[in-house]
């Protein structure tokens, strides 16, 4: 091949030609080339500074008083009542519980679906429930001491 590009009389060309396949990159790889003047970021919070997140807008159909089949956890494919949207962004809902076992939930509205039935809630009130109703109360850590290893017998 090499005495046919350099013009040499007689030589023989080889009936392929010698092709350079470059592969591409990959995995990690391929994040190395540096883009210049790509340098603004929008958006960035400072360390330390976290930024208040808003609670998720509801889907559509979903307003007190509305009845939503819930899709996954221990009550699934049962019909509950919505109550109000917590802060945290979670529906409250209720079976109620003397209807269909439900009690008060916080449920994702991922995971559950909503009908065209609604319940009037004119005598409901709702206020006085937010997250930290259903927070647990922290276990006191007691201090271990050699005591509890040798049980009185």
């Amino acid at each position: 091949l090499a005495q046919a590009h350099f013009g040499i009389k007689g030589a023989r060309v080889a009936k392929f030609s010698a092709v350079v396949v470059t592969m591409g990159k990959a995995g990690q790889a391929r994040n190395v080339v540096k883009t210049f003047g790509k340098t603004k970021r929008s958006g960035l919070v400072k360390a330390g500074e976290k930024k208040p997140q808003a609670p998720a807008k509801l889907k559509k159909g979903v307003e007190p008083g509305s009845v939503l089949i819930l899709l996954a956890g221990r009550f699934r494919g049962k019909r509950v009542v919505f109550l109000k949207q917590l802060e945290s962004g979670l529906l409250l809902v209720t079976g109620p519980y003397a209807v269909n076992g439900v009690p008060l939930r916080r449920v994702n509205q991922r995971f559950c679906i909503a009908t065209s039935t609604k319940v009037d809630l004119k005598g409901a009130n709702c206020d006085a429930i937010s997250d930290a109703y259903f927070a647990r109360e922290a276990k006191k850590k007691s201090k271990k001491d050699e005591s509890g290893f040798f049980a009185a017998e």
